[in-house]
């Protein structure tokens, strides 16, 4: 404007000098010239602006058939994004949070999985560190871009690094884009995607397909003015991938979602660089190896082409992909092409709804074939003859779940104690979702080694074998067919510097299911073995308190005690020469035990045990000596001394207990004894009665009891209190079956059966049926959804007013059910010190036939307490599993080792003696 002002003024001056005209009004030619000037300078600014326009409708136009600038700009974001494993934990790495690929491969419960492993003395050995590119793409909202697998699983391997056990998810997948069948390409394109491969322009972003998109994105405008409008996908293969990978549950929650997989599938399409060519193929490639296809009953999660024909249609791929690839040269082979064909098109449709088209609407998903068959034809991409032949072809859906490949349990021993610990390890609710983990474990097994002992311990079934290697006879093994009856075990740990390592763990059971860690056995001299240590851990407990005394103040101490060990060890200290530990070790290993048969009181009642040989009966024989020969009377003698030993430890003066019957403590352990055995009797009621509504109650009630008069009448009255006379009749007679009852029998019953006239107990004992039993379905009844604990609280009373009997019974009674309270006081202290060198139970059987293996035990739990004594009292960690790797090639890669530290759970005087001993 400024220069048109300058251009005007200029004219103006010209014009005054030339003349006057007197005709012409001052300043009117000015006037028009200017707005002459005016309107062109006008017309000129549009024109430029329709210029940039079109320079940039230009640009725009360009850009979408070529994606020049995409593949500059992303070509050098994928550059910056990097990632690499390194030493130790890394605080440049983030986990993400969702998608069904990320969830099933682990990826998300990475931090958990290290935590929990952290716990169990695993480390963090080397974990992946990210670029500063990679953690800014990622942190704007995008997921990580790096090459992703199509399949992975778990994998074990041995020591010298052989893969022993090996699975992929899906089971079956293309290798390459050259070994797809190009009818399946052509027609998941034309369904998906028809310019993928347009070669026209190399650098094209195959994520994004504009017209697709703006079509999208018009229709989801026009669906604010009409409600409901289907404005079509704007997902391309390539977005497709980055939805049912990574997006929460496979799915696209909004518009930020789906941005957000266009980012990330644009930068992955220019991962190799900025020609996308090769690209594309591998995007086909993994999109019909990873699409997800629903599940099937008994089977899982279906994913991809290859798996889905075998797993819904029991087509094999291979077979599959030589059908479509070959070219049909009768009726026959024309009709298997149509069919194989059909189930390729029917999945590759179903991919919008898996679960509708393939599992509730099938003859919806055979219309929608038929319906594509047609357009392929008229669109050139079938033939005449292929479109008949699928159209005739019907989808013959498989019935029951693939077949289970058979395995030899026997040879897998070793495998299958390695994914039942990671299960444990990881806390997986399935061996399927263990299986489904890109994980590799490292192991310490020693293949070569366990499968000859493997080989071994099947030919012992052989009894001409067993007769070979001296196993029958007197004492041993019977001859006869019970020989292939037995199972053996073998569990062999080598002692390494950083722990003892598992080299074989193997036993001749061909089913899944392990002797050595799941089976809970009576392992007699194993017992004793613990017993052994127990009682010497003990000897060192008193030397540690008596040492330093004085011989009087110990003599006090050994009249005075309640035990037969500590009055022992007192006496000792007080006349011994020599106070070191090993001295009385030594010493406490050569008392004596008799070997006589005998009864005690043990386990809730009077219990006999016998010796394994009869000549051992009349003998008295010392520690050391009863553990050679596994003396079992003398070892149930010595863990009854233990059991005492811990009772006094726990303050309690057992004589005074039985003998004074008003003492403050008698009424406790009464009360204790009323409230655990409740409990016992309440959660057998529980497990029966709970998620039953009150009819289904009664009748099983009724089921537990006889059908007599006054048993169904306290179950009614104590149900019905309020019940009237003519209600009551009715229930007995509709129960009763025609028995005949008088009004004065009825009445006598409907007086006196009643909650008001008759205890809880009392009932119980008319109906035959527990009053627990009976009080729990009344509770039920009013409050149908009361968990155990809810039912515990409220029956917290009346647990104690049905042992009335007890409070008020005989002083035997009483004293049986305190006895019984006391072994098992001392026996929880038993178990605490059997804990500390691997016990592998929760509790011990309350009995002194524990000494001889009533409470069970493990062949591996023995190597740990074998490794404890051979090492000196240490126990170092018993390593199967040495290292795991998670996420491998990945932005999550993460490394963790076994690290235990060693740890000394019994002296060194004490494992000794037990060294000595075995």
């Amino acid at each position: 404007m400024a220069i048109a002002d300058n251009v005007l003024g200029r004219l103006v001056r010209f014009n005054a000098a030339r003349g006057k005209t007197g005709d012409r009004e001052p300043g009117s030619f000015r006037r028009g010239l200017g707005a002459v000037l005016l309107r062109g300078i006008g017309v000129l600014r549009w024109m430029v602006v329709l210029a940039i326009l079109a320079l940039i409708g230009w640009g725009v136009h360009y850009e979408m058939r070529t994606s020049y600038l995409e593949a500059w700009i992303f070509t050098r974001l994928d550059r910056g994004m990097s990632f690499a494993a390194q030493p130790g934990p890394s605080e440049a790495i983030r986990f993400p949070k969702h998608g069904p690929y990320d969830e099933r491969l682990g990826y998300v419960a990475l931090p958990k999985f290290t935590e929990a492993l952290e716990q169990r003395h695993f480390t963090v050995e080397r974990q992946s560190r990210w670029s500063k590119g990679l953690d800014r793409f990622v942190g704007f909202g995008a997921f990580p871009i790096y090459a992703e697998k199509d399949r992975a699983g778990l994998r074990i391997f041995d020591r010298n690094g052989d893969e022993v056990y090996g699975t992929r998810f899906p089971l079956n997948a293309f290798r390459d884009y050259a070994s797809i069948p190009p009818l399946v390409v052509n027609s998941l394109l034309f369904i998906e995607d028809r310019y993928l491969f347009d070669n026209r322009y190399p650098e094209h972003n195959a994520a994004v397909e504009w017209n697709r998109f703006a079509l999208a994105v018009f229709g989801r405008v026009l669906r604010f003015v009409v409600p409901g409008f289907n404005e079509g996908g704007a997902s391309t293969l390539a977005t497709q991938i980055e939805k049912f990978r990574h997006s929460p549950n496979g799915l696209t929650g909004g518009v930020g979602e789906k941005l957000r997989q266009m980012l990330t599938a644009s930068a992955h399409v220019y991962i190799n660089g900025a020609n996308t060519m090769d690209r594309r193929r591998e995007i086909v490639t993994t999109y019909l190896n990873s699409t997800p296809l629903s599940s099937f009953p008994g089977y899982g999660e279906v994913i991809g082409l290859p798996d889905a024909l075998y797993v819904w249609f029991s087509t094999d791929f291979n077979d599959a992909a030589k059908v479509l690839t070959g070219t049909p040269k009768n009726k026959k082979e024309w009709a298997r092409k149509g069919e194989i064909y059909r189930q390729v098109l029917a999945l590759l449709l179903s991919g919008r709804l898996p679960s509708h088209y393939l599992i509730s609407d099938r003859e919806g998903l055979g219309e929608l074939c038929d319906r594509y068959l047609w357009a392929l034809y008229d669109a050139g991409y079938i033939d005449r003859d292929l479109r008949d032949a699928t159209l005739d072809a019907e989808l013959k859906y498989r019935k029951d779940p693939p077949p289970i490949t058979q395995v030899s349990w026997v040879k897998q021993k070793a495998t299958e104690e390695t994914r039942s610990r990671l299960m444990t390890l990881l806390s997986q609710p399935s061996l399927y979702s263990l299986d489904r983990l890109d994980l590799s474990a490292e192991t310490t097994v020693d293949t070569a080694a366990q499968g000859r002992v493997t080989a071994v311990l099947q030919k012992l079934s052989d009894p001409k074998f067993a007769q070979q290697m001296g196993m029958v006879g007197h004492q041993l093994l019977p001859a006869g067919k019970i020989i292939d009856k037995m199972t053996y075990s073998f569990v062999l740990y080598e002692r390494r510097p950083d722990g003892n390592h598992l080299r074989i763990h193997a036993d001749s059971m061909n089913k899944p299911f392990d002797i050595n860690t799941g089976a809970k056995l009576q392992l007699g001299s194993t017992a004793k073995l613990r017993t052994l240590v127990t009682y010497l851990h003990i000897m060192e407990t008193l030397h540690q308190r008596f040492v330093g005394l004085k011989p009087a103040e110990l003599t006090r101490i050994a009249a005075k005690s309640q035990d037969v060990l500590t009055q022992w060890a007192a006496n000792y200290m007080a006349k011994a020469s020599d106070h070191s530990l090993q001295a009385m070790l030594d010493a406490s290993a050569l008392r004596t035990y008799s070997g006589s048969p005998e009864s005690f009181f043990t386990g809730g009642g009077m219990q006999g045990f016998g010796n394994f040989d009869s000549d051992e009966n009349g003998g008295s024989y010392s520690v050391i000596d009863a553990f050679k020969h596994s003396v079992n009377l003398s070892f149930v003698r010595i863990l009854r001394d233990i059991a005492n030993y811990y009772t006094a430890e726990n303050g309690i003066d057992a004589k005074r207990l039985l003998d004074e019957e008003d003492t403050p403590e008698r009424e406790a352990y009464l009360r204790r004894f009323a409230d655990a055995d409740g409990k016992r009797f309440m959660w057998r009621y529980y497990k029966d009665f709970r998620g039953l509504n009150p009819d289904e109650a009664m009748d099983l009630l009724i089921r537990h009891t006889r059908r007599t008069p006054r048993a169904l009448s306290a179950i009614y009255l104590t149900f019905h209190p309020e019940a009237r006379l003519a209600d009551f009749r009715d229930y007995l007679a509709a129960n009763l079956r025609g028995a005949f009852l008088s009004q004065e029998q009825l009445w006598e019953m409907y007086t006196s059966l009643s909650p008001e006239k008759m205890s809880l107990a009392d009932r119980g004992y008319v109906a035959g049926i527990h009053p627990l039993e009976l009080w729990l379905v009344n509770y039920l009844k009013d409050h149908s959804g009361a968990n155990w604990n809810e039912v515990v609280d409220a029956s917290a009373d009346v647990r104690q007013d049905i042992y009335g009997w007890l409070f008020n019974g005989s002083l035997t009674k009483q004293d049986t059910r305190i006895r019984i309270l006391i072994e098992q006081d001392a026996f929880q202290r038993i178990w605490e010190n059997w804990r500390q060198y691997g016990y592998p139970f929760g509790h011990l059987v309350p009995s002194l036939g524990t000494a001889i293996g009533a409470s069970g035990d493990r062949p591996d739990a023995l190597a740990e307490l074998m490794g404890v004594i051979m090492n000196d009292g240490v126990r170092m960690p018993s390593i199967s599993i040495e290292r795991l790797r998670f996420a491998e090639a990945t932005p999550y890669e993460t490394v963790m080792k076994r690290s235990a530290e060693p740890d000394r759970v019994m002296s060194h005087e004490v494992a000794e003696v037990a060294k000595r001993a075995l």
